[in-house]
């Protein structure tokens, strides 16, 4: 199975061609950044695609990062994702955020818990905990921070996510830390890799917010009604 990446819910836009036979990306293009996803999207994807010597029509699937993540990134990428679904007649699954930034760490030791955390701003975490062999412990949400160090370290779980050092830093033992990765988005081959697993009814392309926009219409302007 032949299938393109995209990520763009994050501090990185990127693409990647996955090969299930080989187990392997056989191109990947991308970028860090935290805003401009919309103007780089698709000169990084048409790169991927000519590093692979592929076109549209020779993929199988289309996997997509779905959240959580940034409101103006998840439309980005989602939106070129199926424009090219639907283009090329090809399914289109969505992958979220958390998944993929634990995924590499429980393929790594599936018997050690994972936390994935990103940063949601005002003390709060998006979180998600894993147990041994990629059981969920705790679904994806929206939480203060306090309460995802306390869940991880129940669980003694390594932690992953641009919210892992605000989770060190209140840690409840500062001798004895868990391991932390603190990146900012997740590894394109495994976005590619778990849409290669996914079943579409299942995980359809569609944003996984958690929690309502911060920006809200202005009114002070709209007159009233007679």
């Amino acid at each position: 199975m032949l299938v393109l990446a995209i990520d763009t819910a994050l501090e990185a836009c990127s693409a990647a061609i996955f090969d299930s036979e080989l187990g392997a990306a056989v191109a990947s293009e991308s970028a860090p950044m935290t805003r401009g996803h919309a103007e780089a999207l698709m000169p990084l994807i048409e790169g991927a695609m000519r590093e692979a010597s592929l076109d549209f029509f020779a993929l199988d699937r289309i996997a997509v990062t779905v959240g959580p993540g940034s409101f103006t990134g998840l439309r980005v990428g989602i939106a070129a994702a199926r424009g090219i679904g639907l283009a090329a007649r090809k399914p289109v699954v969505g992958v979220t955020t958390l998944s993929a930034l634990a995924a590499p760490y429980l393929a790594e030791e599936p018997s050690r818990p994972v936390a994935a955390a990103i940063d949601g701003r005002h003390r709060h975490v998006y979180f998600e905990l894993y147990g041994a062999q990629g059981r969920v412990l705790l679904a994806p949400r929206i939480i203060p921070v306090e309460d995802a160090v306390r869940a991880a370290a129940g669980a003694s779980a390594r932690l992953v996510g641009s919210g892992a050092r605000m989770m060190t830093e209140i840690w409840p033992d500062p001798a004895h830390l868990p391991t932390a990765d603190e990146r900012g988005a997740p590894d394109i081959a495994w976005v590619a890799r778990l849409g290669a697993q996914a079943e579409p009814r299942e995980s359809p392309p569609k944003p996984l917010y958690l929690r309502p926009p911060d920006a809200h219409p202005q009114t002070a302007s709209i007159l009233p009604r007679r």
